[in-house]
């Protein structure tokens, strides 16, 4: 049962000063967090609730237009190897994939006030629960949860904002009055540390039970975001030791109970609650829908095939050449798995085919024929995120060990169609040099994880692109990432590693500076 209650009347005006829509506007008073949102457990409670929909969480899960996805997948079209089939009008796409957005501030600036600004309503919203929450008449243990989960999600919203822009404003307190609405851009060496400390924070006051258990942020929820953020820093000896909580909490990987429909990666498309979600964004037929995610599963093509859905797009979808990452013998390309190349409508018999990829992934048949109404959670956190994060994060540090092997060998039995046990993958794994192992842990994430959105962070993280093979499937070779060329011809900058600050928020608050290189 869905446990989470999305309450917005306490919430309505606990918006950032730095976060109205037109920097013209001039209404600061109802953008101030007041104290009198805080009076009642019932009221702390509403607005930590709010915290689980909006900010980064929006930006990583929410499916609002037809013609473009969130916020987080444009970033993977910086590789090339991603595409908007409606890239024409949501040009923002196209100048990702052409590492063309020096050029185009101004052009973007929507997308970036939206990035920005609803972030930092989130922050806001959590520096208030965390500040005022101690003085509420509620027991400690109550106290205690609401500031973790207050913490985990300020966390989660200053780590998008980091990897997005560098350098941010880091406010830890509430706005109440009109003083102080302008701060300058903090180092992200800072922003990290406030990260690490709310996420240890949080680790330590939260509950070690699946996320299953009440769809409320978790220990490991916590620990699997903090171990993901000293993995991106590259610190790999904290993150080994953060992942390990997750590896050993109740959470574990889907398993194929056939190699079709019930595979693994089919259940994990449709099933809410498997014990592979560590964390995952909450939908409900009675709250809160999913809106367009299913018709990202088609292309336009696919409009006379349903009649549940006007509009699809394929607002993220690989390129021919991204799937030849894997090897024939992958379950995870098969039809029907990750992506479709064709579909027939059990109830009219209408076929809809294509030469690129559809995203099976994104597939809600209850929602395409039936109801018009998705309700598949979104996962931001699987349990084969954990097991690749301990793998590549051990190698890193201690080198090709038999647990990291361990780890990685899950991940590729998994997909294995032909019956090839994890003991026997890890038994030649653990012949693999130390860079050749950390090699294959960054290919198997192209794998594993092709339509979440992580393929931008790693390139960061790693300083390397991936060259996929357009001859030997399977085949993967890393190249330092600046000066090499994306999959549609472009070369990386240095200036591509982060968004502009839109024009707005720059003419809002004369204490910020661009970022370099851009217009």
């Amino acid at each position: 049962m869905k446990k989470i209650i999305y309450l917005f009347a306490c919430v309505a005006l606990l918006i950032s000063a730095t976060a109205c829509d037109n920097f013209l506007e001039e209404e600061p008073k109802d953008r101030l967090t007041s104290t009198a949102y805080y009076q009642t457990e019932a009221q702390a409670t509403a607005n930590v609730n709010w915290l689980y929909w909006e900010g980064a969480v929006k930006r990583l899960g929410e499916a609002s237009s037809a013609y473009i996805g969130p916020s987080a997948s444009i970033s993977g079209m910086l590789t090339g190897y991603f595409v908007n089939s409606y890239e024409g009008q949501e040009i923002v796409c196209m100048y990702a994939r052409e590492l063309t957005r020096q050029q185009y501030t101004s052009v973007i600036t929507s997308t970036l006030n939206t990035m920005w600004n609803d972030t930092y309503k989130a922050i806001n919203i959590a520096n208030g629960a965390i500040k005022h929450i101690p003085e509420i008449a509620m027991s400690d243990a109550s106290k205690s949860k609401l500031i973790g989960e207050a913490k985990f999600f300020r966390a989660l919203n200053y780590f998008y904002l980091v990897k997005s822009f560098g350098d941010v404003p880091l406010p830890t307190e509430p706005y109440e009055s009109l003083d102080n609405l302008y701060l300058e851009r903090t180092a992200a060496t800072a922003v990290y540390d406030l990260i690490v400390s709310d996420l240890k924070a949080a680790v330590d006051a939260l509950p070690a039970v699946l996320f299953s258990n009440g769809h409320r942020i978790t220990k490991y929820a916590a620990a699997m975001l903090l171990s993901t953020v000293y993995f991106q820093q590259g610190n790999y000896s904290e993150a080994a030791q953060y992942v390990k909580i997750v590896i050993d909490s109740p959470h574990a990987l889907a398993t194929n109970t056939d190699l079709a429909l019930n595979s693994a990666f089919n259940k994990l498309r449709s099933t809410d609650d498997l014990d592979e979600a560590v964390y995952a964004i909450e939908f409900d037929d009675n709250i809160r829908k999913t809106s367009w995610w299913p018709t990202y599963s088609f292309n336009s093509g696919a409009t006379a095939i349903f009649n549940k859905y006007a509009i699809f797009e394929r607002v993220y979808g690989p390129v021919n050449l991204f799937l030849n990452v894997y090897t024939s013998n992958d379950l995870r390309i098969q039809p029907n798995q990750f992506f479709h190349w064709e579909y027939t409508n059990p109830v009219t018999g209408a076929e809809w085919k294509s030469d690129l990829p559809g995203c099976w992934y994104y597939f809600d048949e209850e929602a395409m024929l039936n109801t018009g109404n998705g309700t598949k959670d979104w996962n931001i956190f699987r349990y084969a995120e954990t097991l690749l994060v301990a793998a590549e994060s051990i190698a890193q540090t201690t080198g090709v060990t038999a647990e990291a092997a361990g780890y990685l060998a899950q991940i590729k039995a998994r997909a294995d169609m032909n019956g090839k046990t994890a003991a026997q993958y890890a038994t030649e794994l653990q012949g693999l040099s130390k860079d050749a192992f950390i090699e294959e842990c960054w290919t198997e994430r192209l794998r594993e994880f092709p339509l979440e959105f992580k393929i931008w962070d790693d390139c960061v993280r790693t300083g390397k692109f991936p060259v996929i093979s357009e001859t030997e499937k399977g085949k993967v070779s890393y190249v330092n990432l600046i000066g090499a060329k994306n999959a549609s011809g472009a070369t990386f900058k240095d200036t591509d590693l982060l968004w502009p600050i839109s024009n707005d928020e720059l003419q809002r608050n004369p204490t910020l500076t661009q970022n370099p290189g851009y217009k």
